[in-house]
C-alpha cells in the first residue's frame, strides 16, 4: 500500500508541474488573430468584394454573357442591386472569417446563411461555381492577400460549393 501511495504523490507532483508550464506557455503566446483581422477588417474585405464582384459581371462564362442563361439574366437586368449585393457580400466574408459582422440571408435555407435559396434560381453549375471560385482566387491576389490567407478565404468558399450549385439542373 506505501508503494502505491509512494507513487501517486510524485506523479501528481508532475501533473501539476506540467499543467503549470502548458499555462504559462499558452500565456506567453500571443493570440492568433482571426483571418478577418488578417485581412485588414472590414475596409479591406470591402475594397476585395468590389472588385470581385465587378469582375464577375464581366466574366465571359458566369457574368453578362454567361452561357447560363439565369446568370447572364441577373448581370445584365439586375445590376441595380449590386451595391446591396456588394454589402451583403462584404458581411458574409466578415462574418465567416471571423469578423464582428453578422449576415442574414433574405432567403432563409437550410443553414443560417441560405446559400442554397440564394443561388436555387441562378442554376449555378459546379463548374461555373469553380469559375466563380478562380475568379475571387484573381481578386485576393489584385488586393495582394498574402497566400496563407488567400488559401483559407477559398476553402471558406469552397466549403460552401454544394450549397450554392443545389439549383443546378444536371
Amino acid at each position: 500500500m506505501k508503494t502505491k501511495l509512494s507513487l501517486i504523490k510524485p506523479l501528481a507532483i508532475v501533473m501539476a508541474l506540467t499543467a503549470l508550464l502548458v499555462t504559462i506557455a499558452s500565456q506567453d503566446a500571443p493570440p492568433k488573430k482571426s483571418l478577418y483581422e488578417r485581412l485588414g477588417g472590414v475596409f479591406a474585405i470591402a475594397a476585395v468584394v468590389d472588385h470581385f464582384s465587378d469582375a464577375l459581371v464581366q466574366n465571359p462564362i458566369v457574368g453578362k454573357t454567361s452561357k447560363n442563361s439565369s446568370l447572364r439574366e441577373w448581370h445584365t437586368k439586375n445590376l441595380d442591386r449590386l451595391p446591396g449585393l456588394k454589402f451583403m457580400r462584404t458581411l458574409w466574408v466578415s462574418e465567416v472569417t471571423g469578423g464582428p459582422f453578422t449576415f442574414s440571408a433574405t432567403k432563409p435555407g437550410k443553414t443560417h446563411l441560405g446559400l442554397e435559396e440564394a443561388h436555387r434560381d441562378l442554376k449555378i453549375s459546379p463548374e461555373e461555381f469553380d469559375e466563380v471560385a478562380a475568379e475571387l482566387g484573381r481578386s485576393l491576389d489584385f488586393a495582394k492577400v498574402p497566400p496563407l490567407e488567400k488559401g483559407e478565404v477559398l476553402a471558406a468558399f469552397a466549403a460552401h460549393k454544394n450549397e450554392v450549385t443545389a439549383g443546378y439542373l444536371k
